[in-house]
């Protein structure tokens, strides 16, 4: 096997996109899945989860960790939460093993400097999106450790969105992404508080 590449990786194929960073809750019901994540809690290895779309399974998936047992229930059903941890790429798929299961490899974002401008702009945009969407302002020594995938995962994006963020290899680039997408949901936040503000003043019943 080629350096890089981990054979019998378990893989869940599932109508959703993970970030690393992304805490996602799971409900496990078929015996495939309760096996591999039994086997995966035994051994205290990760799975991945790939978006399984419409046209097919996505080559670019996110491997998540069990952070919590949330319940198991008596017919053996078990509620979790997993947390997304790094990119995958999944290079051949495995049909020995009593779960979904592949050859992946991990996938690094190439090398570049970082640039700080792009840095400070996303931060600026998710900062005012919050504020306008909670009233709260974000914590700014946390705000100042957030990178584009940390950002995105507490944001509802659709998930061509997310998995194209998963597919980029650059931060500078998802940065970038991140920020028109910010500023783009900002627009909407604006929109709609100006349709309310005009509800409220022409909401007035009419007489006579």
């Amino acid at each position: 096997m080629p350096e890089g590449r981990s054979p019998g990786f378990p893989l869940f194929p599932l109508g959703i996109v993970a970030l690393p960073g992304e805490v996602i809750p799971l409900h496990i019901f078929e015996e495939r899945y309760k096996t591999m994540v039994d086997e995966c809690l035994r051994e205290e290895r990760e799975f991945g989860i790939v978006w399984l779309a419409d046209d097919g399974l996505r080559e670019i998936g996110c491997a998540v960790a069990i952070e919590e047992i949330l319940e198991r229930t008596q017919d053996g059903r078990i509620n979790l939460l997993a947390r997304g941890t790094r990119p995958i790429r999944v290079l051949e798929r495995q049909k020995d093993l009593p779960y979904p299961a592949g050859v992946i490899e991990f996938v690094e974002d190439r090398s570049e400097t970082l640039d700080p401008e792009l840095e400070r702009t996303a931060h600026e945009a998710y900062a005012d999106l919050v504020k306008r969407a909670t009233d709260d302002d974000p914590d700014q020594q946390e705000l100042s450790e957030m990178g584009s995938y940390a950002m995105a995962a507490t944001i509802e994006l659709g998930l061509d969105v997310k998995q194209g963020l998963l597919d980029l290899r650059s931060e500078n680039g998802r940065l970038a992404l991140v920020t028109r997408l910010f500023r783009a949901a900002i627009k909407r936040l604006e929109l709609l508080e100006r349709a309310q503000e005009r509800a409220r003043s022409n909401g007035k019943m009419r007489l006579g």
